[in-house]
């Protein structure tokens, strides 16, 4: 019997490979571009000479956990780049940034720069450890700019779940927040300054992500992984405030697009909605796609399409090279 085209792209490369990194992603996007009735896209055929995949950098180290970045860069260097910045789901305890590695490829196929991010999960370290590290990862996206290549007028945060949520709060943090006092900062500055770069994303792409930490800790919408994130600490309710996007809305954040089904079980449909009315009433850009019907994640092809089709035109009208 003849194998698919993604059964032979496992036996090329691996097992390993295939969770995400290197020529796997290539292999995979192909794969799926194959077959007798839907011809490949074009791009998937040349997409390994546009772009170069540097795994596993290491951004930062937080209590002892080296931090890893892998970059996705355009070839053609030529004029900055527009920069995606991805954040793994997993409820801020599991997740691995190699698991949602195809989740790059509509913002490669326009041809961006793309970064996607590990940070320290529960049992590595509780909160606020993601979120510092998240904090971290952008600061090192400005700091490495002219060496790869990035545009730092035109990042954009995204993830799912609790993804989504540290693109949120990445982005709606204010400056000189306590939460990016463990970020290395360059030694110019560390040994004779107080002071930090200022750090700003362009937009935010959030795929049902949390937006009140606090809600699920306590009361109706409790979720274990979120108490788990928080263990026993004494002060976990005020620091789950501290942690929530929905506490940082104000005129001049970034412009947003939450896609969140509207059966969610996992993270309340209600705090996207929450959110939307927050960013409306502060005047903040921003959209709410909801999916009739969609739990979380896990929505059929059509939703997808139709979503990204969503998010393109969103960011078209905020400025950025879409075509």
């Amino acid at each position: 019997m003849r194998r698919n085209p993604f059964a032979r792209c496992l036996t090329r490369i691996g097992w390993l490979a295939a969770s995400g990194l290197g020529a796997a992603v290539l292999c995979v996007a192909a794969a799926f571009g194959q077959g007798p009735t839907r011809p490949a896209d074009p791009w998937l055929d040349y997409a390994a000479v546009e772009y170069d995949i540097l795994p596993n950098i290491t951004y930062a180290v937080g209590n002892n956990v080296e931090l890893k970045l892998d970059l996705y860069l355009p070839k053609a260097r030529g004029a900055p780049k527009p920069v995606v910045m991805l954040f793994h789901g997993g409820g801020w305890v599991a997740g691995q940034k190699e698991r949602n590695v195809l989740q790059l490829l509509p913002y490669l196929r326009l041809g961006w720069a793309a970064v996607n991010v590990e940070y320290r999960v529960a049992r590595q370290s509780p909160a606020p450890a993601a979120v510092e590290d998240c904090r971290c990862a952008l600061r090192w996206v400005y700091t490495h700019a002219q060496q790869y290549g990035f545009d730092v007028g035109k990042i954009v945060l995204t993830g799912g779940s609790a993804g989504g949520h540290l693109a949120l709060i990445t982005g709606f943090l204010p400056e000189r927040s306590v939460f990016d006092r463990q970020c290395p900062t360059d030694d110019a500055v560390r040994w004779r300054s107080d002071q930090e770069p200022a750090v700003r994303a362009a937009a935010i792409v959030n795929w049902y992500g949390i937006t009140d930490v606090a809600d699920l800790l306590e009361g109706a919408n409790a979720k274990h992984y979120a108490i788990e994130w928080f263990g026993s600490m004494p002060n976990r309710l005020e620091l789950a405030r501290e942690l929530s996007p929905i506490q940082y809305v104000r005129p001049g954040l970034p412009p947003v697009i939450t896609i969140h089904g509207d059966q969610d079980d996992i993270v309340p449909y209600s705090q996207a909605v929450r959110l939307h009315q927050a960013l409306d009433k502060a005047g903040v850009p921003n959209k709410l796609v909801t999916i009739p019907g969609g739990k979380h994640g896990g929505f059929d092809k059509e939703t997808m399409v139709r979503a990204f089709e969503q998010i393109r035109g969103f960011l078209r009208q905020n400025g950025f090279p879409v075509e």
